[in-house]
Formats: structure tokens, C-alpha cells, sequence
């Protein structure tokens, strides 16, 4: 086969071509720090990475939902420590009034702060957060405790915090502000004052049942909000593995991609230095 001079001119053209070409992939991964920059590079790498960065958004949703979450719970907790203590208070009303040398006044008197605490307690059973009201299942619209009585709604309020995993964040108002525990109070109230019949003896054993409640749904929300702690925990390590994977996938080894580019830059010089003796005069040149 004879070689032309057009020949040895064309491959060394295409060679440089290319050797700019291999530059350009260094130089763009060192800049971008990425080993890919279009899908079309490696669809194996930018698979990989599309996977990966789902992963990571569907767990920055789980931490914003484990987030809702627990303004919830801290809430309902708080709100039942509050709902604790008045009703240890009125506890200690009704071993107060139960005593014989009180008078007809002084009960009077205790009545009348009885009377405040369930408005107390009307109060925190109609306790807002991010304006839903808490306490009513999940109507969370709508004000549980007013004129007409209490709602009777106790469907729980699931929110997702993990892949298939729904917490309950809500508590059951019907174990704490229910109609009967204001039934109860009422039934105090009217034995203080003296237009009920009754021993004050069983209102004490009431306020005791409606504390034990209050324990008990109090004990049910810890156990949830423990159990969201430990979600939470997952999380948090799922999402430093997704990280690190997405990484190894994407990243550029940046020492590689530097020794890369330098030997690419000295092959080039090389390259070039040898084109330079290639493009030479040749014999039609001297005809002329």
C-alpha cells in the first residue's frame, strides 16, 4: 500500500483530534469534580446516580414528615402534663370537700375553682398546633369541646416516616377529653354546691380513674414517641450510606483525574512535536 503524504496528514490530524478530545474529558472531570457529565458518558454511572438522588429526596421527605411528627407528639404531650396536674388538683379538691367540718360556704368556694379547671381542661382539650386542633381525631378542623359537648371522633391521624411505615401521631381524645370525664366534674360540681345527691368519696374515685387515663394514654404516646426516635436514627444512617454511594458512583477520583491530564498534556505535546515533522515540504513543493 503507498502512503501519501495526504495520508500521514489526515491520521495525524484525527490522532490530534482525539488527544484533544481525551483532554477535554480530564479537564471537565477536574472541573466538575464528576465523572460523567451527560447521560450518554456512562448510563451504568448515571443510572446509578438517578437511583441514588431518589433515594436521598424520599428520605429528606421521611425527615420532614419524623419532623411533623414530633411537634405533634411534643404537643399532645405537653398538653397532657398540663391536663395531669388540674386533675390532680381537682383530686385534691375532692379529698378537700370531702372533709365533715367544711360548711356549706366553703364548698361553695371549692366549687367555684372546680369550675375553673374544667374550663382549664375544656381549654387544653381544644389545644391548636400548626392550626389542626389535636385533640379530635382527624378532624382536625374542627373544635372538639364547645357549647353542644365533645366530639366523639377518635380516628388516629398516620403520617409516613419511613418506606410502608405509618406512626399515629395523634392521642385518642376519647381516653382523655372525653363527655364523660366533664360528666364527672359536672357531677362534683353539683355535690360541692349541693343540688346533687351523692358522697363526695366517689367523686375522689373518679378524679383517680380520669388521672389513671390520662397516665395511661400519656405512657401510649411515649412508647410511639420512642419508637419514632429509633425511625429517626435509621434515617439519619440511611441517608450518610445513600450519600457515600452516590458519591462512589458520581465523584471523581480527583489524584487519578490529575495524573490523567498530565500524561494526556505530554502525549499531546508529543503528538503535536511529531505532526510538526510530518507536515514537512515535499517533492511536489521543490517542482513548483
Amino acid at each position: 500500500m503507498r502512503v501519501t503524504q495526504n495520508m500521514l496528514s489526515n491520521n495525524m490530524l484525527r490522532n490530534v483530534s482525539n488527544s484533544y478530545e481525551r483532554m477535554g474529558k480530564f479537564q471537565q472531570q477536574l472541573a466538575t469534580g464528576k465523572k460523567i457529565s451527560k447521560p450518554s458518558d456512562d448510563p451504568v454511572v448515571a443510572m446509578k446516580g438517578m437511583n441514588y438522588r431518589t433515594e436521598l429526596t424520599e428520605i429528606e421527605q421521611y425527615k420532614r414528615n419524623v419532623g411533623e411528627v414530633h411537634n405533634w407528639m411534643d404537643n399532645s404531650d405537653a398538653a397532657l402534663d398540663k391536663t395531669t396536674q388540674a386533675l390532680q388538683r381537682l383530686r385534691e379538691l375532692a379529698v378537700q370537700g370531702s372533709n365533715g367540718t367544711y360548711e356549706e360556704g366553703q364548698r361553695e368556694n371549692i366549687a367555684k375553682e372546680v369550675s375553673q379547671l374544667k374550663e382549664h381542661l375544656k381549654d387544653i382539650g381544644n389545644t391548636k398546633f400548626n392550626n389542626k386542633y389535636i385533640f379530635n381525631g382527624n378532624d382536625t378542623t374542627t373544635k372538639p369541646i364547645d357549647s353542644s359537648g365533645v366530639s366523639s371522633n377518635s380516628e388516629p391521624v398516620n403520617i409516613e416516616v419511613f418506606d410502608g411505615i405509618k406512626i399515629q401521631t395523634n392521642v385518642n381524645p376519647q381516653q382523655v377529653f372525653s363527655q364523660d370525664m366533664f360528666d364527672k366534674i359536672d357531677s362534683f360540681i353539683g355535690k360541692l354546691e349541693g343540688t346533687e345527691s351523692g358522697d363526695l368519696d366517689e367523686s375522689i374515685k373518679d378524679m383517680a380513674d380520669l388521672i389513671d387515663n390520662t397516665v395511661n394514654a400519656r405512657a401510649d404516646l411515649g412508647a410511639r414517641m420512642n419508637r419514632v426516635d429509633l425511625i429517626e436514627d435509621r434515617l439519619a444512617s440511611q441517608e450518610i450510606s445513600a450519600t457515600k454511594n452516590l458519591s462512589d458512583a458520581e465523584d471523581a477520583d480527583m489524584e487519578k483525574v490529575i495524573t490523567n491530564l498530565k500524561t494526556q498534556e505530554s502525549v499531546h505535546r508529543a503528538a503535536l512535536g511529531v505532526g510538526a515533522r510530518i507536515i514537512q515540504p515535499s517533492l511536489m513543493d521543490f517542482l513548483r
